[in-house]
């Protein structure tokens, strides 16, 4: 990459690395990509995949910057796991385009389920794209980038920017990937309320019922209604499940509710 490359992409890492929440960090690299022609992205990531599932939905992350109705259609519905780029970043660390799909869908070698959602895809111009597929540090997390070529872009479009930009897209990719999964998992059921949250909290500081109910200046029936709903919104049977999923999602302890450090002006 030559160092104009280099000096352009700086800045936006910068900014990536220092975004506060998931909905910031997602704007800022899906803005960056939609210059580029990827205006659709989807992006997934979970810490509770099993052999042959990626565990409840609902404590997966999942974004996309497609319309409402393509979006519940690709992942509520389990579209995307049927379609062979998914399946591809399932079994593989790293990126590609999706001429390989393309070639392998014309010369018969997708299964019927593959091939089908091929061709739905390519119904609403969804033909060319490109998947990346983030290593992992548990054998249980994986997260994945779809990015979708806007309409105009053909396969050979895509494999010739990639080629040309690739070390820029992965480095966007990797940076967002890696503020994304150290900021708190926003929750698709009930959210965790502060109370909730620092009840937790004192619960994985190791203090008891009524050490808490101290600290909180709440009574103890209180603390015990704070942690039943607590772990009503993890869905979770136990106090000590609940601050286990609590830490590995980042609910607790956030350090986004620190307040910002002001910069230093400009010389």
């Amino acid at each position: 990459m030559s160092g104009i490359a280099v000096d352009d992409v700086l800045p936006l890492l910068a900014r990536l690395a220092e975004s506060r929440t998931v909905s910031e960090t997602w704007a800022t690299a899906t803005a960056w990509y939609a210059g580029l022609g990827f205006s659709r992205c989807n992006y997934g990531f979970t810490l509770f995949r099993a052999a042959n599932s990626l565990g409840d939905p609902d404590d997966a992350l999942f974004l996309t910057t497609c319309d409402a109705d393509y979006a519940r259609f690709y992942f509520r519905n389990g579209f995307f796991a049927r379609t062979p780029a998914f399946k591809w970043v399932q079994n593989n660390t790293g990126a590609c385009t999706w001429t390989w799909v393309r070639e392998a869908y014309l010369a018969g070698r997708l299964t019927p389920d593959e091939a089908e959602t091929v061709r739905q895809n390519a119904a609403i111009g969804i033909s060319a794209g490109i998947s990346v597929s983030f290593p992992e540090t548990s054998s249980r997390a994986k997260g994945a980038l779809g990015l979708i070529a806007d309409q105009g872009l053909t396969a050979e479009d895509v494999d010739a920017l990639f080629a040309k930009r690739r070390d820029q897209i992965m480095a966007v990719a990797h940076m967002m990937h890696l503020r994304m999964i150290q900021l708190p998992f926003p929750l698709s059921r009930r959210s965790l309320t502060a109370r909730q949250r620092e009840a937790l909290e004192w619960v994985a500081d190791g203090k008891t019922t009524q050490d808490i109910s101290v600290l909180m200046n709440v009574s103890a029936a209180m603390v015990e209604k704070h942690l039943r709903l607590a772990r009503e919104a993890l869905s979770v049977d136990t106090t000590a499940q609940a601050v286990a999923k609590a830490a590995l999602m980042h609910l607790i302890f956030p350090t986004s509710d620190r307040p910002s450090v002001a910069r230093p002006a400009s010389a």
